[in-house]
C-alpha cells in the first residue's frame, strides 16, 4: 500500500480527498504546518508528499527545503492557490516533482499518483503488452526479410523493443533475446548467400569502403566542412544511447546504417573506410600499408597514409586531417586546437573509447560486473560521452559550424556458445572469425570462405581460408576449452557475422544556428 502524507493548514477541506484515496487503496498521513510535517518525515518514510503552498508558520517553500534535507528521494506535490511565476520558479528550483493549482479535481490526484508512484510498473506493463502484440508481427518479418533494407530495418525495430523493454521488470527481455538469436541465424545465412555478390558488384549496400566515395566526397565537393568521427566498436543501440545528447548541438540530417565488412574486426573494415578499398586491394595497391595476421606489427598504424590514398585516387584537393583519440587527454588537446583545425575542409578522428571498454569487459573483473549485459552496455557508453572530453568535442566542433559524419568500423557481440576449432600456431586469436590454412571445424556451425580473393580479403598462404563464427558463437581451442569457455563467455568480441556486429551506425549531422 503507498503511504501519503499531505500538508495542508485546512484539514477540515480535505477530509473529503482522504476518504476518496484510502478507498482507493492509499494510507494518508496529514500534517496541519510546516514543523509537524518535518517531525513527520524524519520518523516515517511516505512514497509522496502533498505541499500547500501558503502556510501559517513555516511557508510551503521553506518546509519543501527542509523536507529535502531529510528525505532527498520523495516526490512533493506542491497546492497553491498562487499563479506567480516567481513562486513557481522557487518551487521547481527546490525540486518538486509537480505543481497543482487549487481547487484540485480528485482525478489530477489519482494522476498525479500514477505519474510519481506507479508510472514505472505502468510503462512496464503497457510495454509488455504491447511487445506481446508485435512478437508475431516481429517473427513474420524475421522471415520475410529478402533485402539488406529489410534486416536494417528489423535490426532497428528489435532495439527499439531491447532499449523499451530495459525498465521492465519480467521475462520478456528473455523472449525478445530469442527472438533476435532468431534474427541473428536467418542474417547469417542472408550473409552467406548474398556477401560475395556484394564485393563484386557496385549495385550493393552501403558497405565500409563505400563512405569516403558515397557519404564524405559527396558534401565536401557540395562545399560543406566536416568533421568525420569514427568511435571503434560502436554499436547501433551505443549510438541510441548518445543520440539525445548530441541533439544539443547538431540536427540529424540522415541517420542510417550501413555494412560492415568482414571480418568485422579494426585491421580488415576501418582500413577499408580510410581506402575505400576492400583489404585484398589495399593488398594489391599498397602493400606497404597492409599487415597480415601473422605479421606482429601493429594493424591499424597506417590509416592516415591510407586516407591520403584515398584523397589521390579520387583526384580530391580538400585539406584534411586525421587523429586518434585514445584518452581524454587526447580529446582536450584536439578541442584546444580546434580553431587551428577549423582551416582544414575535412578532419578526421577516431575515437577508441568504447573499444578499450570492450576489451576491458573481457579483462577486468569489475568490469565484468558493471558490464553484465546490452542495457549496461548502453548505460556506460553513455556516462562515458557525457563525462569525457567527448561530448566537449562535439559542442566545439558545432561551434565551427561543421558538418559531422558520426559512424564506426564494427559493432560487437555478447558471445554466449562455445564452438570448437583447431588451428596451427600461425591461426589468428580472435574469437569470431579464423583465417588459416588448417583449420578444423565443423562445417555446419561456422560461415565459410573458401576463397579469400572473391570476398575481397588478403590471403596470407595459398590455400588460407577464413571461417567466422555467426549468432552469439565464439571460437576455443579443444586445449583447456573449459577455462576459456568461461573466461569468454559473456563478453563482448567482434570480427563474426551478427546484426550487431555488421549492420552499424552511419549519421549526418549539421551544427544547430
Amino acid at each position: 500500500m503507498s503511504k501519503i502524507l499531505w500538508i495542508d493548514d485546512e484539514q477540515d477541506l480535505l477530509k473529503p480527498y482522504f476518504l476518496y484515496l484510502q478507498d482507493k487503496g492509499y494510507e494518508v498521513e496529514s500534517a496541519s504546518n510546516g514543523q509537524d510535517a518535518i517531525e513527520m518525515c524524519t520518523n516515517s518514510i511516505y512514497d509522496i508528499i502533498f505541499l500547500d503552498e501558503n502556510m501559517p508558520g513555516l511557508s510551503g517553500l521553506e518546509t519543501l527545503a527542509r523536507i529535502k534535507d531529510i528525505r532527498p528521494s520523495i516526490p512533493v506535490v506542491m497546492i497553491t492557490k498562487n499563479e506567480e511565476e516567481d513562486i513557481m520558479d522557487m518551487a521547481i528550483g527546490n525540486k518538486i516533482a509537480d505543481y497543482l493549482l487549487k481547487p484540485v479535481n480528485p482525478k489530477q490526484i489519482i494522476l498525479t499518483l500514477k505519474k510519481h508512484i506507479h508510472q514505472k510498473d505502468i510503462i512496464s506493463d503497457q510495454t509488455t503488452n504491447t511487445y506481446r502484440q508485435e512478437f508475431p508481427k516481429i517473427g513474420m518479418q524475421i522471415d520475410e526479410c529478402r533485402t539488406a533494407d529489410d534486416w536494417k530495418a528489423l535490426y532497428k525495430r528489435l532495439l527499439h523493443w531491447e532499449m523499451e523493454l530495459d525498465e521492465a521488470d519480467n521475462d520478456m527481455k528473455e523472449i525478445l533475446q530469442m527472438q533476435k538469436s532468431e534474427g541473428n541465424n536467418a542474417f547469417a545465412k542472408f550473409v552467406a548467400k548474398s556477401y560475395e555478390g556484394w564485393i563484386a558488384s557496385a549495385d550493393r549496400p552501403m558497405m565500409s569502403h563505400d563512405i569516403m566515395k558515397k557519404v564524405v566526397f559527396p558534401m565536401l565537393d557540395n562545399g560543406d566542412k566536416v568533421f568525420m568521427i569514427v568511435i571503434d566498436n560502436f554499436r547501433y543501440d551505443q549510438w541510441l544511447s548518445i543520440r539525445d545528447d548530441v541533439a544539443e548541438y547538431f540536427t540529424i540530417d540522415s541517420e542510417d546504417a550501413y555494412f560492415s565488412i568482414l571480418p568485422t574486426a579494426t585491421q580488415y573494415a576501418r582500413n577499408a573506410i580510410f581506402s575505400g578499398l576492400t583489404p585484398a586491394q589495399i593488398q594489391e595497391l599498397y602493400p606497404q600499408y597492409w599487415v597480415d595476421e601473422e605479421e606482429d606489427e601493429g594493424k591499424n598504424m597506417k590509416e592516415e597514409e591510407l586516407l591520403d590514398t584515398v584523397f589521390e585516387r579520387f583526384r580530391k584537393k580538400f585539406s584534411h586531417s586525421y587523429a586518434k583519440i585514445n584518452n581524454s587527454d587526447f580529446g582536450e588537446n584536439l578541442i584546444r586546437r580546434i580553431d587551428e583545425l577549423g582551416g582544414n575542409e575535412l578532419n578526421v578522428c577516431v575515437m577508441n573509447f568504447v573499444d578499450m571498454l570492450s576489451h576491458a569487459k573481457t579483462d577486468s573483473k569489475m568490469m565484468r560486473e558493471l558490464v553484465k549485459d546490452e542495457s549496461a552496455y548502453r548505460s556506460l557508453t553513455q556516462s562515458w560521452f557525457r563525462h569525457s572530453s567527448a561530448k566537449a568535442l562535439f559542442k566545439a566542433i558545432a561551434s565551427k559550424g561543421y558538418k559531422v559524419v558520426l559512424t564506426t568500423d564494427h559493432g560487437t557481440i555478447r558471445v554466449k556458445n562455445p564452438i570448437k576449432v583447431v588451428g596451427d600456431k600461425a591461426t589468428n586469436v580472435n574469437l569470431r572469425y579464423k583465417v588459416g590454412k588448417n583449420l578444423g571445424y565443423s562445417k555446419k556451425e561456422v560461415l565459410e570462405m573458401l576463397q579469400p580473393k572473391k570476398v575481397g580479403l588478403t590471403s596470407p598462404n595459398i590455400s588460407s581460408a577464413y571461417i567466422f563464427a555467426t549468432g552469439d558463437d565464439f571460437f576455443v581451442y579443444p586445449n583447456n576449452y573449459n577455462y576459456y569457455v568461461s573466461y569468454y563467455k559473456d563478453t563482448f568480441q567482434h570480427g563474426g557475422v551478427s546484426m550487431e556486429e555488421m549492420i552499424v551506425p552511419l549519421v549526418v549531422m549539421a551544427p544547430k544556428q
